[in-house]
């Protein structure tokens, strides 16, 4: 027997579809904006998979996203069939991890900079967010918010199961652990370069980043290493009760997710990263001498698989914590009542006294 159910995810996700799709129409027929080709100022064409399209991939993409549409809405019908779901993790494993690249990482990373940077006086070489995200970054954005929609559905298809039992508070330590020390490497390099030290590189290359670029690498490392000591609050206490020392919150509960999202996300960026990195490397781009410029990136997608995870296990932890929480509040507050006779209780007492008597 099929139920027809709501699914606010699955719907998002097909009117995504539906409309990205009449994108790929418009850029087929002629329209601007093909965030890919000759118009993405992507070096040399060898970020993307996509670099090397036209417009005319626009059909292509509007067929994919008609597939997509029907497959999100097949998942707003629960049902045993598990054909749609089969199609939509495909789909969705495309869409985040597979068609963005390390730019959308350097957009990020870069944003803060450029906040602060006009406090200070920085001049950042005339970089602007418009250089952060220019359009075919930004369209990668749109990419991954379509595919964590159809993922979300996906989920949701199979609500009434038990699922997750992997993610035991047990991996999810160990998953912070490993979230914590891969970009050591990375950032030993990084700071190494910035004080004039090649490792991992040869004197000629290191003589090519004099004038700053080694210091916004060093700026990078130490946003990474600052993001893997916040992975530590994922199973700290930390990161389920404000700290005393930040005023106002001191003592209440994290929302959780406060830490869910951004860390969800940033899995996925560092994760697109590496996969870009490892393309690179698999496609012959580097030298085995200057190790210390690809090598640390390449094991990127086991930081973000082990942030993925650990976010997940704090998610799960954080709401059965809260149905434990509750019930011992209960437990706690009836306790008193049944042990206490109170005056209803004497009142009782005195009054079967008085009929014995």
């Amino acid at each position: 027997m099929t139920i027809s159910t709501s699914r606010w995810q699955a719907y998002a996700a097909a009117l995504w579809a539906l409309a990205y799709g009449a994108l790929g129409v418009g850029w087929a027929l002629g329209a601007s904006g093909y965030p890919w080709g000759v118009a993405d100022p992507d070096p040399d064409g060898a970020l993307s998979i996509l670099a090397g399209t036209s417009p005319g991939f626009g059909w292509a993409i509007a067929a994919c996203c008609l597939v997509t549409a029907v497959t999100a809405l097949a998942l707003t019908r629960r049902s045993s069939r598990r054909a749609p779901l089969f199609a939509a993790w495909p789909m969705a494993v495309l869409l985040v991890l597979v068609i963005p690249d390390s730019r959308l990482m350097m957009g990020v990373a870069y944003t803060p900079l450029l906040l602060v940077a006009p406090v200070f006086g920085w001049g950042l070489g005339g970089a602007t967010f418009a250089d952060a995200w220019p359009w075919p970054v930004l369209n990668q954005l749109v990419c991954v918010l379509g595919g964590l929609l159809l993922a979300a559905a996906a989920l949701a298809h199979k609500r009434g199961e038990e699922r997750g039992r992997w993610f035991t508070p047990e991996r999810g330590r160990m998953a912070v652990y490993v979230a914590v020390a891969v970009p050591l490497l990375y950032c030993a390099t990084r700071w190494a370069w910035a004080l004039g030290i090649p490792l991992g590189v040869s004197a000629e290359f290191l003589a090519e980043g004099e004038g700053g670029l080694w210091l916004a690498g060093a700026y990078l490392a130490t946003f990474g290493a600052l993001g893997g000591l916040l992975t530590l609050g994922l199973t700290q206490r930390w990161g389920e009760i404000f700290p005393r020392w930040i005023p106002g919150l001191r003592g209440r509960r994290v929302p959780p997710l406060l830490a869910v999202v951004p860390a969800g996300f940033v899995s996925i960026i560092i994760t697109v990263a590496g996969l870009t990195y490892i393309r690179w490397t698999v496609a012959g781009r580097f030298a085995l001498a200057e190790w210390g410029a690809w090598l640390p990136e390449c094991f990127w997608p086991i930081w973000g698989a082990a942030l993925a995870t650990a976010t997940i296990c704090y998610q799960r932890r954080r709401r059965h914590g809260g149905h434990q929480e509750g019930a011992q509040t209960v437990k706690i507050e009836a306790r008193p009542a049944s042990l206490d006779p109170g005056p209803l209780s004497a009142g009782v007492s005195r009054g079967s006294g008085r009929r014995e008597r």
